[in-house]
C-alpha cells in the first residue's frame, strides 16, 4: 500500500480532525529529556506541531523519501534495515508506518534492536475496522493499490507482536473523529474501540535477566556457636 493514501486522508475535513487528535496525543506522550535521542520512522511534515525540533537536537526523522518537517534532521533509509547503532535510541515513534510496510515485522525487530533497555516506543496506526477508512479506501483505490486486509493491522495483532519482542504496554489510545474524542487508558473492547479511526500504543522495552536453576556451590566454612567463641576467647586470656 502506498503511504500517499495516508496523506490523502489527512487532506479531507475528517482527516484533519484525526491529525489534531494525534497531535494532542503525541504532545502528551513524548516526555523525553533534551539530551535523549529520539528517532521517528516515517515523516509526516507537521512534526513541529507536536515536538520542538530546535529543542531536541538529537531528534531525527528517518524516511525512505526524505519526508518530514523541513527543519528537522533527516536520514534516508529503509525502516527494515536501520543504519543505527544497537541500543542507542531512547524513544522511537512510528506514525502510520507499519500499515504501509511490506516488511513490517522485520521493522519491529529493528526497532527493538536500536532501542535502549527501558526505552519507549510510540506506535500510531489506522484501524482496519473503521467505516470512514473503508470509504476512503474505496474512493481512492489508486493510492491504496492493495487488498485491505493485507496491510492494515488490528490492535490485537500488534499487541501480540510487542509481547513477542519483550515490550510492555503502558497505555493505549483510540482516535474517534465522529465524536472528536481522544480516549487514553488501558485496552477495553467496546463500540468506540471497534469503530475508532485509528489507535496508538505506548510501550517500553524490557530487558529480562535469566536466572540459572542450578544451585551455586559454596566452600564450606567452619561454624562456631556463640558460647564456643566466648569460651575460646576466655581461655586465650587466661
Amino acid at each position: 500500500m502506498k503511504r500517499k493514501f495516508l496523506f490523502s486522508c489527512y487532506q479531507s475535513p475528517r482527516g484533519k480532525l484525526l491529525q489534531a487528535l494525534e497531535v494532542d496525543y503525541l504532545k502528551r506522550s513524548i516526555t523525553v529529556g533534551c539530551k535523549q535521542t529520539v528517532l521517528q520512522i516515517g515523516g509526516l511534515g507537521w512534526e513541529n506541531e507536536f515536538i520542538d525540533c530546535s529543542l531536541y537536537q538529537r531528534y531525527t526523522i528517518l524516511d525512505t523519501f526524505g519526508e518530514g518537517y523541513q527543519e528537522a534532521s533527516k536520514i534516508r533509509a529503509r525502516a527494515f534495515s536501520l543504519p543505527i547503532q544497537t541500543e542507542s535510541i531512547d524513544l522511537v515513534i512510528l506514525p502510520h508506518i507499519l500499515e504501509f510496510d511490506a516488511q513490517r515485522f522485520q521493522t519491529m525487530r529493528e526497532v527493538e534492536r536500536v532501542l535502549k533497555p527501558e526505552g519507549d516506543l510510540i506506535v500510531l496506526t489506522l484501524n482496519p475496522w473503521s467505516l470512514w477508512l473503508r470509504t476512503q479506501y474505496l474512493w481512492d483505490r489508486k493510492l491504496a493499490d492493495s487488498w485491505w486486509q493485507g496491510h492494515f493491522i488490528s490492535r490485537s495483532r500488534l499487541l501480540d507482536w510487542l509481547k513477542l519482542l519483550n515490550f510492555e504496554v503502558k497505555t493505549t489510545a483510540e482516535f474517534d473523529i465522529d465524536s472528536v474524542k481522544l480516549n487514553i487508558g488501558t485496552f477495553t473492547l467496546n463500540k468506540n474501540t471497534v469503530l475508532a479511526t485509528a489507535y496508538a500504543i505506548k510501550a517500553v522495552k524490557r530487558r529480562y535477566t535469566l536466572i540459572p536453576l542450578a544451585a551455586e556451590s559454596y566452600e564450606s566454612q567452619p561454624v562456631f556457636a556463640a558460647s564456643g567463641l566466648e569460651s575460646s576467647g576466655r581461655n586465650q586470656h587466661e
